[in-house]
């Protein structure tokens, strides 16, 4: 297990040395002098030439990389081209506002998809079984932007139960904090509890279906003892979409931070996209690396303890 794991240590970090240098040469191939976004179309060619001075870009690219990267594997990520102010200082910020949504939209989905999916595995032909495939054509069909507006009105205009906009930190009111992110949560989860649902339902019958199971029965195991035996072998599978799921709501972040105005990295990402502020983008790339290597990370370990072919490979 200690090669195993050191193994999935050493492949995260390839991969984010990685990801994090192309990105750097990617964001500046992409944006290329990014004074117009900062200055505006009216500063003149003097000025845009004194910015770029000041902000480094006049130096080779390969230096401004090492520069960067050398400062970044310390934790710093610069200065925001913006407002000149430190970006790890805004990040950490930020990061508490998207990891609260994020992380209680996949515990939702987790809980609600295990439940969701376990039940219809059972009974297959039941009730909730076709809930579930008319859900999951409804919930895929509809924009996910809609399905947050649907639930702003619904719930915070009409019926008043939760704020429709805003965030309050957990630090000052853990009964705010947990209403604050009640509907985005919601929103982001939606999609995942279908998904997983689905993917433990196909996983539990086929599993159901083998000749071990059959003994187990034989044997006289009760049949709660039979369906957890069943679980576990089918719940890799559905793990690996979790995990993917928590990443794909890091990106979908976006659109819901927007709107229910909620000052997370989706936010920041988009601000600092129109405008080409690039060590602001970089840092953010790193931060989400970071969270994708370390979600990898423990799925791998969980895989490895529910499965021990997994640590063979």
């Amino acid at each position: 297990m200690i090669r195993f794991t050191l193994r999935r240590l050493l492949s995260g970090a390839v991969l984010l040395v990685v990801v994090t240098s192309a990105s750097f040469f990617l964001a500046h191939l992409a944006i290329g002098d990014p004074t117009p976004g900062l200055l505006g179309d009216s500063a003149t060619p003097a000025q845009r030439a004194a910015l770029r001075e000041q902000l480094g870009l006049d130096r080779p690219l390969m230096t401004q990389f090492w520069d960067w990267l050398s400062h970044a594997v310390r934790g710093d990520f610069g200065t925001s081209w913006r407002n000149f102010q430190p970006v790890s200082d805004q990040i950490e910020l930020r990061v508490p506002v998207t990891l609260s949504i994020v992380v209680a939209a996949t515990l939702l989905a987790a809980v609600v998809g295990l439940v969701v999916g376990v039940a219809t595995g059972l009974n297959p032909g039941g009730v909730l079984a076709r809930v579930l495939k008319l859900a999951s054509v409804v919930l895929f069909a509809l924009p996910g932007f809609w399905v947050s507006l649907m639930l702003v009105m619904a719930f915070a205009i009409k019926l008043q139960w939760f704020p429709a906009v805003g965030y309050v930190p957990l630090s000052h009111s853990g009964t705010q904090w947990l209403r604050s992110i009640t509907l985005p949560s919601i929103a982001l989860a939606l999609g995942a509890i279908v998904m997983i649902a689905e993917q433990l339902r196909n996983g539990f019958q086929e599993v159901n279906n083998q000749d071990f199971v059959r003994t187990l029965r034989a044997r006289g195991l009760s049949a709660r003892r039979v369906t957890v035996h069943v679980l576990r072998n089918a719940s890799p599978a559905a793990l690996t979409v979790l995990a993917v799921m928590f990443v794909g709501l890091l990106g979908g972040a976006i659109v819901v931070e927007i709107i229910f105005n909620l000052p997370g990295i989706g936010s920041l990402t988009q601000s600092a996209s129109q405008i080409g502020d690039i060590p602001v983008l970089l840092g953010l790339t790193v931060v989400t690396v970071v969270f994708v290597v370390l979600v990898n990370f423990l799925l791998d370990l969980v895989l490895g303890w529910v499965n021990p072919k997994v640590r063979e490979k």
